[in-house]
């Protein structure tokens, strides 16, 4: 994968027959976040090679292939491109163009109740999105903190956060994950307590 690809989306994983195919990509409305502020376009990868791209009032059918591991073929109106498939999560989709820096970014919205129509929607969606997913990693975790150069903990969330209360200690002391080694992430109690 290009490096320009990788620090734009970072943690992208090639796409995997086993996992990906039948789970999340095929027969799934994929809404292509790429030029949705002009106009919304969902594609479907269907079986036996069909790919329906919707439009507003129109209805696309052209075809795609997988060639070896997370490689493509995709017919469009320009063609045939080549193109390389990786997962963001399971419901991001990204097509990374093999021929120049270019790629197409795609949301599947089964597991989404509001339809995303353009760029506000899609912020929307990926912030909720993430805050609970950041939500459910907190809860349930836990933490060192240091004070006055010293390390307490592991404590969860919860536990540091009734600690900050009753004023044992301060919301800006320093945290790290038990699986971490040092501090160098420069997060603090109270940046975990606001995504409680």
């Amino acid at each position: 994968m290009d490096d320009y690809l990788r620090n734009l989306i970072p943690n992208l994983k090639p796409f995997d027959y086993k996992r990906h195919y039948n789970a999340h990509f095929i027969n799934k409305a994929w809404v292509l976040v790429n030029g949705i502020s002009k106009k919304k376009s969902v594609y479907t990868f269907k079986e036996d090679n069909i790919l329906e791209i919707k439009r507003k009032n129109s209805l696309i059918k052209t075809s795609w292939d997988l060639s070896i591991r997370n490689v493509f073929t995709v017919e469009t109106e320009d063609g045939i491109i080549t193109v390389k498939a990786f997962f963001r999560d399971d419901d991001i989709l990204v097509l990374n163009h093999q021929d120049k820096k270019d790629f197409a970014l795609f949301i599947n919205t089964a597991n989404h109740e509001e339809d995303l129509n353009n760029i506000e929607d899609i912020q929307v969606y990926l912030k909720e999105k993430y805050k609970k997913k950041v939500s459910k990693l907190i809860y349930g975790h836990e933490f060192y903190y240091i004070e006055k150069s010293k390390e307490f903990g592991p404590f969860s969330v919860e536990v540091l956060s009734e600690k900050v209360k009753r004023e044992e200690i301060s919301a800006y002391c320093f945290v790290r994950d038990v699986n971490e080694s040092d501090y160098s992430k420069r997060l603090r109690i109270v940046d975990l307590i606001r995504e409680l």
